[in-house]
């Protein structure tokens, strides 16, 4: 800590004499103090957690104070010590300027949690996101009356496409040209690796906000720097080491936005990945008595750590065949007995675990709590250690609808009639979970369709609510030619049924 004389040449170093004994002697300098983990510190050092952050709470204070952003709150400010009240008149929404969408959000995003918007490639996650920039820059109720904050971790921020709102949106065209949303107040920054990343959130972000009031943060995506820095398929690597760091990132990361979320009481909302979800295929039925062949292998499914330690195995017998208890003998018995032996149609498929991962992450993932669902089944990336560090998690769905071309070439050339091919996709949104209003129900129940327009993303209403939104936003033309095709589909239709 000798360098600090040199940044802070008026910190007062006497009530810390005794801590900057100890970081001397292990060449600890003011950068060590402030990037590294007090847990990390504290081993090196052997100095207690408390004393740690004590002088690290100081040492930032001071620069906050000599760089001029004076009134930042400390860290041990914890949001508990507020009552309901104070947090109910404190929390603000950031609208998505569509009454349908914010009736299921409950009002839209708040302020003071972090909120994950969850979906495939193509469903409009980044839509989403541009117009969250622009209505937060407007007054309440709509918005905040906040600039905002892009960081982008796979490409620059798209201010063409936010210009075309701009445009196109019929609450935003129409308004006057002071209370009309800006470029000029959305900063955007590019995270190129998870080393840049927390740097931005631990110094630079602060200090932005501070300056600038930020009151909407925005990363798309989450995902893409863990899945690029911790690749598991990497030959030579640990893959439950590299786990284990990527889960220690992930909580830390999770502490940054929520320390950023209370202390400044803006919005934070991420966008996150998914991957692809295979279901676990039912069991083969074998006839009574006939042994397991020697090179399948009975393996328990993925589990929760708390049912693996509940059921305390040993390495050696996780890897080793599950051979037939006395109970489990006793029940063959019993059934070679019986007059009639049970056939395959008489198999009962075994109920799933219900602390199995698969059974579980129906609830938390928004895919797959509908049994009867007949689209891909997708989990957000990142696993459950993420889950647990978001407040609200909102899932984009999206299914292909299919039409029937009159004319299409096949691999020979010739033209062929009535063939299904892909038309368009239906989009819905839903809340998996959330802190302020009730989650939406089982697959589609209750999830609202959604379209992306140039406008922006507007709900679906079959009732033709939104038909004059669709006038406003200049999409008669489109509409017409869409029900014309459609029109001449069914005549189609007619024309071969008879």
């Amino acid at each position: 800590m000798a360098d600090l004389h040199e940044v802070l040449p008026r910190f007062p170093q006497g009530q810390y004499a005794h801590l900057f004994q100890a970081l001397d002697r292990h060449e600890l300098t003011t950068v060590d103090l402030l990037t590294m983990e007090a847990a990390d510190i504290g081993k090196a050092t052997q100095l207690p957690l408390l004393e740690i952050q004590k002088i690290r709470n100081a040492v930032t204070e001071a620069l906050h104070r000599d760089l001029g952003v004076a009134g930042v709150p400390s860290d041990t400010h914890t949001p508990l010590r507020s009552s309901l009240t104070d947090l109910t008149t404190k929390t603000a929404f950031v609208s998505t300027l569509d009454d349908e969408l914010d009736g299921a959000l409950g009002g839209g995003i708040p302020t003071g949690y972090i909120t994950e918007i969850a979906g495939e490639s193509g469903v409009g996650k980044t839509q989403f996101l541009l117009l969250l920039l622009l209505a937060a820059q407007l007054p309440p109720p709509h918005g905040l009356g906040r600039p905002a904050l892009y960081l982008s971790t796979e490409s620059s921020m798209p201010t063409s496409r936010l210009l075309q709102m701009l445009r196109e949106h019929p609450r935003l065209a129409h308004l006057p040209k002071g209370a009309r949303p800006s470029l000029d107040a959305i900063a955007s920054m590019d995270i190129p690796d998870l080393e840049s990343q927390e740097h931005i959130l631990r110094f630079q972000v602060p200090v932005a906000v501070e300056r600038h009031n930020i009151g909407l943060l925005v990363i798309d995506s989450v995902a893409a720097n863990y899945r690029a820095e911790f690749d598991r398929s990497a030959a030579g690597t640990n893959h439950g080491s590299t786990m284990a760091a990527r889960s220690k990132d992930l909580v830390r990361l999770g502490a940054l936005l929520r320390a950023l979320a209370q202390r400044f009481n803006m919005a934070v909302v991420v966008a996150n990945q998914v991957a692809d979800r295979f279901a676990i295929p039912p069991p083969t039925h074998r006839p009574l008595g006939t042994p397991t062949p020697t090179p399948a292998r009975c393996r328990m499914p993925q589990e929760s750590p708390l049912a693996s330690r509940s059921k305390a195995l040993s390495p050696a017998a996780a890897n080793e065949e599950i051979e037939p208890t006395s109970s489990m003998a006793e029940r063959l018995q019993f059934l070679s007995s019986m007059p009639e032996p049970l056939g395959p149609e008489d198999a009962v498929e075994p109920a799933p675990a219900a602390l199995a991962f698969d059974h579980q992450q129906r609830w938390f993932t928004g895919w797959g709590d509908d049994p009867l669902a007949d689209h891909g089944l997708k989990t957000p990336s990142l696993g459950l250690v993420w889950s647990a560090q978001i407040a609200c998690r909102i899932a984009l769905l999206k299914k292909p609808v299919y039409g029937v071309h009159r004319f299409l070439e096949d691999e020979s050339g010739e033209l062929r009639g009535g063939v299904p091919t892909l038309k368009s996709w239906r989009r819905w949104m839903k809340v998996v979970f959330a802190p302020h209003v009730r989650p939406t129900g089982q697959g589609l129940e209750g999830a609202v369709e959604y379209e992306v327009t140039r406008s922006g993303i507007r709900s679906v209403v079959k009732d033709g609510k939104n038909v004059e939104g669709k006038k406003r936003a200049g999409h008669n033309e489109s509409d017409s030619q869409q029900r014309a095709e459609e029109e001449e589909e069914e005549e189609d239709d007619e024309d071969d049924d008879e």
